[in-house]
């Protein structure tokens, strides 16, 4: 099975008793409103008979009573599917975060405006298949009690009705794989578009230092071309299958009434016959623009389903076993040189000459790096799941002190995390200040950002945490105390730290600092010994 047929399967299985309350409230309304032609029929034949006037208002009873039971049916349909639609879509749309957050290898091939188009769009747009479905069913419902009414009516006509029918309901669904495809190539084109466009903002302020800003308006321009495009092209084929459903309605509307308005003329029907079809060819259009809206949703439903199962699919290629017991942390990569063993209770330092090096091996120990040429593991175990990485630029939620530093361990290494990373004098500013932190710790300087995060990672009591140049932002003064804090903190019990980074006061702190240099291998000693080389010294002595 195909996984958008998998996920689809999976998501009407979760549903399964709000999808079938619904859909039985749609059939519910289109079943009673194709018999309202009929209702309607047999009190004008009743009046034309000269029928006794309780009759006759029983008919008419009878007509509001289906009148009722339709509305009743419609609105209930309406809200269990509607719900239940969104429902899903919230439950997909935390899987997927799930999965992205829970490694983050998953998802690099994919931009954050991509990303959120699938989770967003995507994920709505499958959530749907739960009305869509119902709706469909509720059409072919409709279709049969038209037929078969007009099969009592008159065998012939009832029996035109079901050859024509059958034949315009395929034709349509034909269309299907054509506009599913335009589709997909619409949410592929829009996603792509929006990832650039968020790129291009969030790099809006080094574009205009070095003039970059019409090459990226070309770029962007050409991106929003292909994605108007695409949805033209969507549109030109959802605007086919409408106007071939609305033609086929007409046209088996017009030979309907024109056979049914022949017959009655020849007395081979009654007038309330004749009444009632008409009123059910009128009818007709209904659940065949049911059945043809169904079939368009239906293909955007798979399309989008492709995408979120794609991602939900998507795994990143592990270096090690997944099963075993946490142990201390070891590294083997022949492309960056690193091969160590972390000791408990070790703080590690690594120094390099180059940003990218250095950024090379945050990405390796965060698990976004291919493996193909080492491993990363923690005892017989993937590193992943067992290694925290503050990144340099580490964001704030804002709300509260409190809640940005919530890492779900509870309060009771909050405030020595504070104190260690220095960041106690924060909730003083943060509380002069009405208490409340502005998102992205806007209201904070660079070096209070900074503390807080370390503070926020140190809360977390990682098995081992992974830090890259925390303190870039802060004085000299304050720096050494806090270096000091951080290598008491970690220091104790069995958990390690690596620091990736070029400070002195960090690096003088380490147990074992690891220079990376491009022109050798790498160097393993004190941070003192390695004062000693000349290009160690280069780079961190200031």
């Amino acid at each position: 099975m195909r996984p958008e047929n998998a996920l689809i399967v999976d998501v009407l299985r979760r549903r399964a008793r709000p999808a079938l309350a619904g859909c039985s409230a749609s059939v519910v309304h289109q079943t009673c409103e194709a018999l309202v032609p009929l209702a309607i029929g047999l009190a004008v034949d009743h009046a034309i008979d000269g029928a006794p006037p309780i009759a006759i208002l029983i008919a008419v009873a009878a007509v509001l009573l289906l009148f009722t039971v339709l509305a009743t049916g419609g609105g209930v349909a309406s809200w269990v599917l509607s719900s239940t639609s969104l429902r899903e879509a919230h439950e997909l749309r935390v899987r997927a975060i799930g999965h992205v957050l829970s490694d983050p290898a998953v998802g690099r091939d994919r931009r954050p405006g991509e990303l959120m188009s699938i989770l967003t769009s995507d994920t709505k747009a499958t959530a749907d298949i739960v009305r869509v479905l119902a709706y469909l069913a509720s059409g072919v419902a409709g279709l049969a009690v038209a037929v078969v009414v007009l099969l009592r009516v008159d065998l012939w006509l009832g029996l035109g009705i079901v050859v024509v029918l059958p034949l315009l309901v395929l034709g349509i669904d034909r269309l299907g794989p054509w506009v599913e495809r335009k589709v997909r190539a619409r949410q592929q084109a829009g996603g792509l578009a929006a990832a650039l466009a968020a790129e291009l903002v969030h790099a809006l302020r080094p574009l205009r230092s070095f003039g970059g800003v019409p090459e990226a308006v070309r770029r962007y321009r050409r991106a929003s071309g292909r994605s108007l495009d695409t949805v033209l092209d969507t549109a030109s084929a959802t605007a086919v299958v409408t106007v071939v459903g609305q033609l086929a309605t007409g046209a088996v509307l017009v030979g309907t009434a024109a056979a049914a308005g022949t017959m009655a003329l020849s007395g081979r029907v009654s007038v309330g016959e004749f009444v009632a079809v008409v009123l059910m060819a009128s009818f007709v259009a209904e659940p065949v623009r049911r059945i043809a809206s169904s079939v368009e949703q239906v293909a955007g439903s798979r399309a989008g389903a492709a995408r979120v199962a794609a991602l939900l699919t998507s795994t990143a290629r592990h270096g090690g076993p997944l099963s075993g017991r946490p142990g201390p942390l070891s590294v083997r990569d022949e492309e960056t040189g690193l091969d160590f063993t972390l000791a408990p209770g070790e703080v590690l330092g690594i120094a390099t000459t180059d940003p990218a090096t250095a950024d090379a091996v945050v990405a390796l120990l965060a698990g976004r790096a291919p493996r193909s040429s080492g491993s990363v593991m923690v005892g017989d175990v993937d590193a992943r799941g067992h290694v925290l990485v503050e990144p340099h630029a580490a964001y704030l939620l804002g709300g509260t002190l409190t809640a940005a530093l919530d890492t779900g361990r509870g309060t009771a290494g909050v405030e020595r995390a504070l104190v260690a990373a220095g960041a106690e004098e924060v909730r003083e500013s943060l509380s002069r200040q009405g208490g409340v932190l502005l998102e992205g710790g806007a209201n904070l300087s660079g070096g209070q950002r900074q503390r807080v995060a370390l503070a926020r990672a140190l809360a977390a009591e990682p098995p081992v945490l992974v830090l890259r140049d925390p303190l870039t932002a802060v004085d000299a003064v304050t720096e050494d105390s806090v270096a000091e804090g951080l290598r008491a903190l970690r220091g104790e019990g069995d958990r390690g730290t690596v620091i990736v980074t070029t400070s002195p006061p960090l690096l003088s702190r380490c147990d074992r600092v690891v220079f990376l240099d491009g022109d050798g291998p790498p160097v393993v000693a004190t941070h003192v010994r390695l004062a000693e080389v000349p290009a160690y010294a280069e780079a961190v002595l200031r």
